[in-house]
C-alpha cells in the first residue's frame, strides 16, 4: 500500500497521521523522514550526514531509462567519487524534493533535477524519482527512474 506524505501543495506537511499504537505506520513514518534527511543531505553534498542514514553497503543503481542504467555503485565513498566527477560536467546541478511516498519499507521520492552544462550552456529540467529501499532504519538501496509511473509501480513489487 502506497501512502503520500509530501507533497507542494501541503507545504511539507505530513498527510497522514499515524496512531500511537500504529508500530508498522510509525516505522514507516520515520523511514520516510530517513530519506528526506538524506535526500536533504545529497542537496547539501552532507556527505557526513548520508552516510549516517546509509548502510555502509548502501547500492546506487543506475537509473532505469537513463544513460547509467545497469551501473552499481557501492558504498557512500564510491557514490561521492561517482557524484564528484560528474558535478565537473555541470555549471549548475540541483535537486528539488517534490513529494516523498510511503510504501512501508521503502520510500518513492519524487525529484526535480536542474541542470546547466559547463561547457555546452545546455540547460534541462528533469522530473524523475528515486526509490529508495530501508532495512534496519538505514538506506540500503536507491534505485533512481526516468518514469515516475514506474518507480511507484516498482514500489509495489517485491523480488
Amino acid at each position: 500500500m502506497l501512502r503520500r506524505v509530501v507533497g507542494p501543495a501541503n507545504e511539507g506537511k505530513a498527510l497522514i497521521s499515524v496512531a500511537p499504537r500504529d508500530t508498522a505506520g510509525a516505522m514507516s513514518q520515520e523511514n520516510v523522514e530517513i530519506v528526506r534527511r538524506f535526500a536533504e543531505g545529497w542537496q547539501r553534498s552532507d556527505w557526513e550526514e548520508m552516510a549516517e542514514l546509509a548502510d555502509p553497503d548502501v547500492e546506487l543503481h543506475g537509473t532505469v531509462g537513463g544513460v547509467e542504467e545497469g551501473r552499481v555503485r557501492r558504498g557512500i565513498a564510491e557514490i561521492r567519487r561517482d557524484f564528484e566527477s560528474n558535478e565537473e560536467i555541470w555549471d549548475e546541478h540541483r535537486v528539488e524534493i517534490d513529494e516523498l511516498i510511503d510504501a512501508g519499507d521503502r520510500v518513492v521520492l519524487f525529484q526535480r533535477e536542474y541542470q546547466r552544462g559547463r561547457s555546452s550552456g545546455v540547460e534541462l529540467v528533469l522530473e524523475a524519482a528515486v526509490l529508495v529501499d530501508l532495512r534496519d532504519r538505514r538506506i540500503v538501496r536507491l534505485q533512481g527512474y526516468m518514469d515516475r509511473a514506474a518507480a511507484l509501480d516498482a514500489a509495489t513489487q517485491r523480488g
